[in-house]
């Protein structure tokens, strides 16, 4: 039977339920069944959704770039990032991915106009008074390894804090850090693919 979870992965976790020595993983926070593994992937120092299933058609559409599902990021960066950056970023711009140069496709970004509301990250970013740190959203249909850090990096905004709120229609909702919850099949398959 297929089953279908989605959570959010807290900061320093593995996305992975092996386990690894010094590492935390999915393991120490989520129980599923042994079937059950997450559809892509986000990096250690990354946080948010993800999407747990057993099911492989599922696993298959979204991580095969031609559906270009759209994924959410909220993204805080360190400084007052230039409205030039953010048109370069949404045009497409190179990053290395495997060592080769890759133009990134066009994406959708913006500025938060406030902080978006989300959970104290643990342990959180350092407090820096005279230094602004400003959070994007950032609506990609693509995902090459770290590709919205190599983004920002390359307009010269590191990126601080990245938090994935939402892949298709599915988003966090109100889940903190090391929360689940299960969906049925037919709302996964019409939030993520409209059926």
């Amino acid at each position: 039977m297929n089953r279908y979870f989605i959570i959010y992965k807290p900061y320093l976790v593995l996305s992975q339920f092996t386990t690894q020595p010094g590492k935390q993983t999915l393991a120490d926070f989520f129980k599923v069944p042994k079937d059950v593994y997450p559809v892509g992937r986000l990096d250690e120092d990354s946080e948010g959704l993800l999407i747990l299933t057993n099911d492989k058609k599922l696993n298959y559409r979204l991580l095969n770039p031609a559906f270009k599902h759209e994924r959410e990021y909220y993204v805080q960066v360190d400084g007052a990032i230039a409205q030039e950056a953010i048109i370069k970023m949404a045009h497409g711009i190179e990053i290395n991915v495997n060592g080769q140069l890759y133009k990134t496709k066009p994406c959708s970004i913006s500025i938060f106009k406030e902080e978006p509301l989300l959970p104290a990250r643990n342990p959180p970013i350092r407090y820096r008074k005279n230094i602004p740190a400003t959070w994007i959203k950032i609506i990609l249909t693509e995902g090459k390894n770290r590709q919205v850090r190599k983004m920002t990096a390359k307009t010269g905004f590191a990126t601080l804090r990245l938090v994935r709120f939402r892949i298709g229609h599915i988003d966090l909702g109100n889940l903190k850090p090391g929360e689940m919850k299960e969906l049925p099949e037919n709302v996964i398959y019409k939030k993520l693919f409209n059926e």
